[in-house]
């Protein structure tokens, strides 16, 4: 088990070379938070699987499970079992979906770490767009469902539409974010700009994406907006009312702690130690 409390994170389970896994260097490592997803995250690794297959991607599988009351854990143990290409990363409790996200990346070993959600809204083959920005140059890309809206296969309601406009124009006019949209649950970084912006991150629920993106801009990160396909899920969970007005003063709480430095602080990079044993870490400047 590598446990790293310094960072605030909780992992369990074994890194790919630990157990004779075939994976050693991985390229990417793709992050997938889940709350009781036991309906879809079964299907969802089996499809992210697959695609590794197809594309023939030398990556790693991090499910992170944000204290799951349902089968969810069990079945990602399940394909773990039968790949060692998966890793079941378990929060201490449920923490939210932007603790779940940085809990996941900073565990990764890839050369390029990302996150999806659950859903699959972007499907997973549109992560070689994310992929060939960072190859281009970009220290993160990002997805956006509103760059070209041609791409999207499945529309959201029109008050869903409306509510997610509307957030998006308030959060790039408080946050002076240049993007689209800031809110698509698709997004990959080089590893090292991952290891600086989100052991700074300090959002642990569904308002994480704009500050991360905010400390990426100011950290001079180059971040890449890129038009991906997406379709809408009806079971997703956020509530555009409730969590919308979270995450506009959440948004002020970035601003305070822009203003009082939070976000210029030096940060060194936790990556799992090769060949020291399971608990064994050091630490780098980023």
């Amino acid at each position: 088990m590598v446990l790293w409390k310094g960072a605030g994170l909780f992992a369990t389970g074994a890194l790919p070379e630990e157990i004779g896994g075939a994976i050693v260097n991985p390229q990417y490592s793709i992050v997938i938070p889940a709350y009781n997803e036991s309906a879809r995250i079964g299907g969802a690794l089996a499809d992210v699987l697959r695609i590794l297959d197809e594309k023939h991607w030398n990556a790693e599988v991090i499910v992170v499970n944000d204290g799951s009351v349902d089968e969810t854990a069990q079945i990602v143990g399940s394909f773990a079992a039968r790949d060692r290409r998966v890793r079941l990363i378990e929060n201490p409790k449920n923490c939210g979906k932007g603790y779940s996200v940085r809990n996941g990346l900073l565990h990764g070993i890839g050369d390029i770490v990302m996150f999806t959600d659950a859903d699959l809204s972007a499907p997973m083959e549109e992560a070689e767009r994310l992929f060939a920005a960072i190859r281009e140059g970009a220290d993160v890309a990002i997805g956006s469902r509103w760059l070209d809206r041609s791409r999207q296969t499945i529309h959201q309601p029109l008050y869903r539409q409306i509510f997610g406009r509307c957030f998006n124009l308030v959060t790039r006019m408080v946050m002076r974010l240049p993007f689209a949209d800031t809110q698509c649950g698709f997004k990959a970084f080089r590893r090292g700009a991952a290891q600086t912006i989100f052991q700074l991150q300090r959002i642990e629920r569904w308002g994480f994406d704009p500050e991360i993106l905010f400390i990426a801009l100011k950290r001079g990160y180059q971040v890449r907006e890129v038009p991906v396909s997406w379709g809408h899920d009806e079971r997703t969970r956020i509530s555009y009312l409730r969590d919308g007005i979270k995450m506009l003063e959440e948004l002020i709480y970035v601003r305070w702690n822009s203003l009082i430095g939070v976000y210029n602080r030096e940060v060194t990079e936790i990556v799992p130690e090769r060949g020291m044993g399971q608990n064994a870490t050091f630490k780098r400047p980023v």
